[in-house]
């Protein structure tokens, strides 16, 4: 894994945010992952980062949200208990935006399905949570046990084996953007859990949190962040270049 020092997009007396690798906890993590909340508290130790304000302080960053062990890029922490009361309701009152990159499989014989050729879309669904299996299904009706769940969908470009997904997560339930799109049957890539053809090397799925932006606990207007996807491969620089090229389409 690549020096937590390098990927500390924005830090201030209260709050943090890093560029997550696939196989990192954000807290909590178990056998043969890496914890994150440990190589940002050691990290944030050393000189030259603010400390954090005396009163409330925690003993380490606490993760403001959750991202799943696979998926990379924008981790918000917390670094006092105010600050972390303060994001946890920004969150719950959808002051946050939370903006993703996905790279999907195209069906066998490259014929994208019907529920894939949206320009862009509104996905609505209900996420039921299985804790034994660790996976969430979505379902198109509410019913017991069910949270409403709400995602922003807009293919940015596509290839011979794969389409590439910007999406606004409205909601933030587990496992959301996994569950919804396996449910109109896209699977992203390497997430085998949700039907995927083939692992990745390493274990991590082809979802990025592209960016975030949200209210600074520190009182001063909101905070942005963006993270590039920590592998730069082909297919992600791909990925680059089609988003770039419908971002300067709209702008026309």
């Amino acid at each position: 894994m690549s020096d937590i020092g390098t990927r500390i997009l924005h830090c201030d007396a209260h709050c943090a945010v890093v560029n997550k690798e696939a196989g990192e906890a954000s807290e909590g993590a178990g056998k043969g992952m890496g914890c994150l909340q440990r190589l940002l508290a050691d990290e944030l130790r050393a000189p030259g980062y603010p400390p954090p304000p005396a009163r409330g302080a925690l003993a380490s960053p606490a993760a403001a949200h959750r991202i799943d062990v696979p998926v990379t890029g924008c981790a918000l922490f917390a670094r006092d208990a105010g600050a972390l009361r303060f994001l946890g309701a920004a969150f719950q009152s959808g002051d946050v935006e939370k903006r993703y990159w996905a790279i999907v499989e195209m069906p066998d014989g490259g014929a994208e399905p019907e529920s894939a050729a949206l320009k862009s879309a509104e996905l609505v669904h209900w996420i039921q949570f299985d804790p034994k299996r660790n996976k969430s299904i979505a379902h198109d009706e509410p019913g017991a046990g069910r949270k409403k769940a709400i995602l922003r969908c807009n293919p940015v470009g596509k290839g011979r084996d794969y389409m590439f997904l910007e999406i606004e997560l409205v909601t933030g339930r587990h496992h959301q953007i996994r569950a919804q799109l396996a449910r109109i049957g896209l699977r992203i890539k390497g997430d085998l859990k949700y039907g995927a053809r083939r692992s990745e090397k390493g274990g991590g799925i082809r979802l990025h949190a592209r960016s975030l932006s949200f209210p600074d606990p520190g009182g001063g207007g909101r905070i942005s962040a963006i993270a590039d996807p920590p592998a730069q491969d082909s297919l992600w620089l791909a990925f680059r270049s089609a988003a770039e090229r419908a971002a300067g389409a709209t702008n026309l």
